[in-house]
C-alpha cells in the first residue's frame, strides 16, 4: 500500500474518531468484536495487532491480551518496543490487514453489517496525532495517509464480492501466537469456542 497523503472532505466520507461514534465499531479500539485464535480469546483487534509485534515473546503477548481495555493493551505494548520484531515496519500493514480480516470473519453479523453500511463512501479514521493510520481534521477536510481507512475500504470490497469463510495465515517469518503457528482460521472457530468455554461476556 502506497504511503502517501490523502485528502477527504468530511461531508463526503464516513469518518470516526471515538468508539462511541456511529461508525466507531470500525476502530480497532472498539469492544464487542471478539476474536479467537488457537483457542485464545482476544477482546479487540487492537490487542491482537499489538500482540503480533512480539511473536517470539509469549509472556508479552499474554500480558497484552489479558488486558480488558484496548488502550491499556496498547500502552502495555509500549513497554517492550525494543523487543518488537525486527521487520515490523515492513510487515505491520500486512498484519493490520490480516487482523481486520479475522475481525470480520468472526463478527460478520455485527462488524460486517457496519462495514456494509458505509456504502461506497471513503472511510477515514480521524486522529489528531496519527497521520499514518488516520487523518487530521483541517478546515473541514481530513488529511493524512489514512492507512486503516484504506484497508477497511479494501476489506469492504472483498466482503461484497465473496463470502469470507476462512483467513489464511500470513506468509511471513515467525507468525506465532503463544509460541504456536497461526493456522487457517475458520468462520465457526469462535462459535465453537463460545459454546465450549463460555467466555464471551
Amino acid at each position: 500500500m502506497q504511503e502517501e497523503t490523502r485528502i477527504y472532505k468530511v461531508s463526503e466520507c464516513i469518518n470516526f474518531k471515538k468508539t462511541t461514534d456511529k461508525f466507531g465499531g470500525l476502530s480497532n479500539m472498539a469492544s464487542g468484536y471478539p476474536i479467537v485464535i488457537n483457542g485464545v480469546f482476544i477482546r479487540t483487534s487492537e490487542a491482537l495487532y499489538q500482540a503480533l509485534r512480539y511473536t517470539k515473546h509469549r509472556k508479552i503477548q499474554e500480558e497484552i491480551i489479558s488486558e480488558k481495555s484496548p488502550m491499556t493493551a496498547k500502552m502495555k505494548s509500549k513497554k517492550y518496543r525494543e523487543l518488537t520484531r525486527s521487520d515490523w515496519d515492513k510487515v505491520r500493514v500486512h498484519i493490520m490487514r490480516w487482523s481486520l480480516r479475522v475481525k470480520l470473519l468472526e463478527n460478520k453479523n455485527t462488524f460486517g453489517k457496519l462495514l456494509l453500511e458505509t456504502g461506497e463512501l471513503p472511510i477515514v479514521e480521524e486522529s489528531s496525532k496519527d497521520f499514518f493510520w488516520g487523518a487530521k481534521l483541517l478546515n473541514n477536510k481530513l488529511e493524512g495517509m489514512n492507512v486503516l481507512g484504506r484497508l477497511l475500504m479494501q476489506l469492504r470490497e472483498e466482503f461484497k464480492e465473496y463470502n469470507l469463510d476462512t483467513v489464511e495465515p500470513l506468509r511471513i517469518d515467525d507468525f506465532y501466537l503463544y509460541n504456536k503457528n497461526i493456522p487457517v482460521i475458520f468462520e465457526d472457530d469462535k462459535n465453537n469456542f463460545e459454546l465450549n468455554i463460555g467466555l464471551f461476556k
